[in-house]
């Protein structure tokens, strides 16, 4: 449970801190997924640049249509924020990740970059349709959020790019959204973990949605044939248990010493059902 050795660098402001990253480099932020693999020799980078201590990416922000939240922010800073307690699927996940030490250090930029295939954040950043902006010594760029994990820890994120902030939709009073798990105990890594977002049309049928899984496939994804098959559909019992049906449809479910395949794909649907129902019930 020793790391191997390894440089460790602590730049005091984000273009230093630009000018290091590379090949053989880890980014710490708040360090609750980089150090448990290093103390396990998963990962030995020959240098670790720390930018836990840039203020400058902290926080939580309005900017028109927009609400953008700095890549440092923790899950405790985000789970007080007035802005983001509207979102009720950010609502129902914050309190449940973890333990209280990793909401206090654990980052929201670190969990996107991370890319774990269970971990419950990218799964809700997906359901908000979320863009990543990401910087580099040559300049800026904003990376949709769809597409972005690419498997297991892998993301679209170049090696000499660092995560700055997130930007999620403003919060809208016409949509109702939830996030639901079915959580490994010990861990509480999700076996199936479901968010979405939907709104209805004047006629009361679904006008819109967005279903995100996590846990079940190598990344998180979309659950876009749940999408199609609820959007238009007038909502009900029988309508969102057909399209919950489709939630691992085009992908592959996991098999590890928790669940197999088929277990996952069938909590899979089963969460789906009990998310839509839930996103539905806070559209009144």
């Amino acid at each position: 449970m020793i790391p191997a050795a390894f440089e460790y660098v602590r730049p005091s402001t984000l273009d230093e801190a630009l000018g290091l990253v590379g090949p053989d480099v880890k980014i710490m932020a708040g360090g609750q997924s980089l150090l448990p693999l290093m103390k396990l020799r998963l990962a030995a980078p020959e240098k670790v640049i720390d930018i836990g201590r840039l203020s400058e990416l902290r926080g939580v922000r309005r900017d028109g249509d927009k609400v953008v939240i700095g890549s440092l922010t923790t899950y405790t800073e985000l789970l007080g924020d007035e802005t983001i307690q509207q979102y009720g699927l950010l609502r129902d996940v914050l309190p449940g990740i973890a333990d209280v030490q990793t909401r206090h250090l654990g980052t929201i930029g670190g969990s996107v970059a991370h890319s774990d295939p269970a971990t419950e954040m990218p799964a809700c950043l997906l359901a908000l349709d979320a863009e990543i902006v990401a910087r580099s010594k040559g300049g800026e760029r904003t990376i949709a959020i769809d597409g972005f994990f690419e498997g297991p820890f892998q993301t679209k994120l170049e090696p000499n790019e660092i995560v700055t902030e997130l930007r999620i939709p403003a919060p809208m009073g016409e949509a109702g959204s939830a996030y639901l798990a079915l959580a490994q105990p010990a861990s509480g890594y999700a076996i199936a973990g479901v968010a979405v977002i939907v709104m209805r049309a004047t006629d009361g049928s679904i006008s819109a949605s967005r279903v995100a899984i996590t846990g079940v496939a190598d990344a998180p994804y979309r659950a876009k044939a749940v999408e199609e098959a609820l959007t238009g559909s007038d909502g009900s019992a029988g309508a969102v248990a057909s399209a919950a049906a489709h939630a691992t449809d085009g992908v592959t479910a996991m098999s590890d010493i928790h669940a197999d395949a088929a277990y996952r794909a069938a909590m899979a649907a089963v969460y789906t059902k009990r998310a839509i129902e839930a996103a539905l019930a806070r559209l009144g």
